[in-house]
């Protein structure tokens, strides 16, 4: 396991998660939800935050968990929302470029956690 990757992956989620929490318009615009003259609906902000939440909340988890078991697990849950995130945003936002964006993020940042649970390494 790559300790120090978890734990990075983790900080950086949590603090994407707490910031899109306080201001939801960052992901509302570069995911497509918002109007033609770049408004975000109240309800779309809304409906955004419990997501950033999450983040937030498994980023922690991830970025403070105890080395064994709790790591791992907080690891299979970070994997499991990125790689849900690119499932369900990649089907359902509004614009095939939106969608490829999302899936290619959702992904990656699913792939970085893969790797450092996965791989062998000096742990931190």
């Amino acid at each position: 396991m790559r300790v120090g990757l978890l734990r990075a992956v983790g900080a950086a989620t949590a603090l994407y998660g707490v910031t899109v929490t306080a201001v939801p318009d960052l992901l509302a615009r570069p995911s497509g939800l918002a109007d033609a003259d770049g408004r975000v609906a109240e309800a779309t902000r809304v409906s955004l935050r419990p997501l950033a939440w999450r983040d937030a909340a498994s980023g922690a988890a991830l970025a403070l968990a105890p080395e064994g078991p709790a790591l791992r697990t907080a690891a299979l849950v970070r994997i499991a929302a990125d790689f849900g995130d690119a499932v369900l945003l990649g089907g359902t936002l509004p614009d095939r470029s939106t969608r490829r964006k999302a899936v290619a993020v959702s992904v990656g940042w699913g792939a970085l956690s893969v790797v450092g649970l996965l791989a062998r390494g000096r742990r931190a």
